[in-house]
């Protein structure tokens, strides 16, 4: 498995490696007494979430041949550990890229992913929306690549692009990368129920994440919005401040002002 893992981190698009002289990351030390849901030790993925969060990093990218050509494989690693619901996830995203030409599959996907913020794979639009302290967020993220021991190539993302969260879950760290996606759980249930409201390929892979994770899911916004404060972020810029997607749910410890990015864009 581990060689699959390694197949498919040239294929993903986000590759990573050892930092030059860094000593390897400890996973298991959790800072004492730290507010930051980004320290919570939600223990290391099993064999099956870390097939989990590989598979829907590769399924929910840019449609290409490429990714299109692995799927019968996916499939038969889902299998292999038992995942069954994952099983019927990559079917329906088999479905999809088999529903029409590869350009019109590609078109659809940046109409819906890319234009249509109502399904937005950042997972700190969804609490910060446009706002300026959703640098603060997108800097959490950044320090958590950084504090792995590894390099990380976003390739022109930004750093809460969820398949690349996900890789990082699945081939890094998995004790910080569950972390990070619990801290986001609003944002994956409101992007859960938006696939599924709309009826799109990737609804049950987010079903899938979403079910890797402590505790139940909430069955509609209303009770996503408890797992959030419900006040609104002070400014907003391209969201109205009422809009029930602004979940203020993350307040990142400080991070110094020295911090400096490791991550490349491409």
């Amino acid at each position: 498995m581990a060689g699959f893992f390694s197949k498919l981190m040239g294929k993903a698009g986000s590759a990573t490696e050892p930092t030059p002289g860094a000593s390897a990351p400890s996973f298991d030390t959790v800072v004492p007494g730290s507010t930051d849901p980004f320290d919570a030790d939600l223990g290391q993925a099993t064999e099956g979430q870390q097939v989990i969060y590989q598979v829907a990093s590769v399924l929910m990218r840019y449609p290409d041949t490429e990714i299109q050509a692995l799927i019968p494989e996916l499939r038969q690693l889902a299998q292999e550990v038992g995942e069954t619901p994952l099983v019927e996830a990559i079917d329906d995203v088999a479905h999809w890229y088999e529903s029409a030409p590869m350009e019109d599959v590609a078109a659809s996907y940046v109409q819906e992913y890319d234009l249509s913020r109502r399904h937005s794979f950042h997972l700190s639009y969804w609490t910060e929306g446009d706002t300026r302290r959703r640098g603060e967020a997108l800097t959490r993220f950044k320090k958590m690549y950084r504090d792995s021991g590894m390099v990380t190539n976003l390739h022109g993302e930004l750093p809460d692009y969820l398949p690349l969260v996900l890789e990082f879950t699945a081939l890094v760290d998995s004790r910080a990368g569950r972390a990070s996606l619990q801290a986001y759980r609003p944002s994956l249930e409101l992007l859960r129920l938006a696939l599924r409201d709309d009826n799109l390929a990737f609804h049950k892979l987010v079903e899938c994440i979403c079910d890797s994770l402590p505790g139940e899911s909430p069955q509609t916004a209303q009770e996503i919005q408890k797992l959030a404060r419900a006040t609104p972020p002070a400014e907003s810029v391209g969201l109205d401040p009422t809009d029930p997607r602004l979940l203020p749910l993350l307040q990142p410890a400080p991070v110094p002002s020295s911090l400096t990015e490791v991550s490349t864009r491409s």
